[in-house]
């Protein structure tokens, strides 16, 4: 439970300065590329992984993340500009449908009925903190489709990282340190190519090196945590996507609102209380099993 609070907090602190980004007129582009550069140096030097390839090497895995990850960032920055926070927002937290499902028909996890009380709970937590006005009316013709990428996008990332975790011919560490390689690569030869199609310069500011940087070290915890969290839980993978999702909403709430001055409805605080009944349960579920 250790490595999921660790990942939980971790991934709050992404979002935070996400957030604080976006009244810095910071590049997300150039954000993504330091962020993967800063991931790729810390995994190298502090996992020092065998870069020899094994006939067993998970190539596909790591190419599935390698352009899931960069790709995922992005959609889920034009879909925050295209629909707004709000419904970008929902798209994310309710793509745990998918991992829970994968838990049940793939990972074939026997989840008891107090573990189905709390993903209940939690799935209508979500639904009344989300609950709120979105007064962004902004829309484009195929603004849905964004909402859809992130949707999906997000849920096989979440199966992914568990299918990392489980991998056995090859350490954890190891395809960890190849996927941040892939998705830096993606990620430089994406934004190539957009700088030579709208024929502009590579222009990085300091505050960029530090933001991007930063954001960079954390992701890298978020991931690595999140993985440990998968491994410690292996028999048990809902525990780790129901936590890590409801875990992210309850705080992110509760940090916009005393640090952002964000309104809570009622229903906002009603939602807050039930995270905390469902994560209580599923806690309760999991020392009890």
């Amino acid at each position: 439970m250790f490595y999921l609070i660790l990942s939980i907090l971790s991934s709050i602190s992404v979002g935070v300065f996400l957030k604080v980004l976006k009244k810095n007129k910071t590049d997300i582009f150039q954000i993504i590329i330091l962020n993967y550069i800063t991931t790729v140096f810390l995994s190298f030097f502090i996992f020092k992984p065998n870069i020899q390839f094994s006939d067993n090497f998970p190539f596909l895995l790591i190419s599935s993340l390698g352009i899931l990850l960069p790709t995922i960032f992005v959609m889920q920055y034009l879909s925050i500009k295209n629909t707004g926070i709000i419904k970008t927002d929902i798209a994310q937290r309710m793509s745990l449908f998918i991992p829970i499902l994968a838990s049940i028909f793939i990972f074939k996890e026997d989840i008891s009925n107090l573990k189905y009380i709390a993903l209940l709970i939690g799935f209508l937590s979500i639904g009344f903190i989300l609950k709120k006005e979105d007064n962004s009316n902004i829309k484009t013709k195929y603004s849905f489709l964004y909402l859809v990428f992130v949707f999906f996008g997000f849920g096989i990332i979440d199966i992914c990282f568990k299918q990392v975790a489980l991998y056995s011919t090859t350490p954890y560490t190891t395809t960890l340190f190849f996927i941040f390689c892939m998705a830096l690569i993606l990620s430089i030869i994406f934004y190539g190519s957009y700088l030579k199609i709208i024929n502009q310069r590579f222009i990085i500011t300091k505050k960029t090196v530090f933001f991007g940087s930063l954001i960079g070290v954390l992701n890298f915890m978020n991931i690595y945590f999140y993985l440990n969290a998968h491994k410690a839980f292996s028999s048990n993978p809902t525990v780790v996507f129901a936590g890590m999702n409801y875990g992210v909403i309850l705080l992110g709430t509760l940090i916009g609102y005393f640090y952002f001055k964000e309104k809570l409805s009622k229903l906002n605080v009603l939602g807050l209380l039930l995270s905390v009944i469902s994560i209580g349960l599923l806690i309760y579920s999991q020392l009890s099993s």
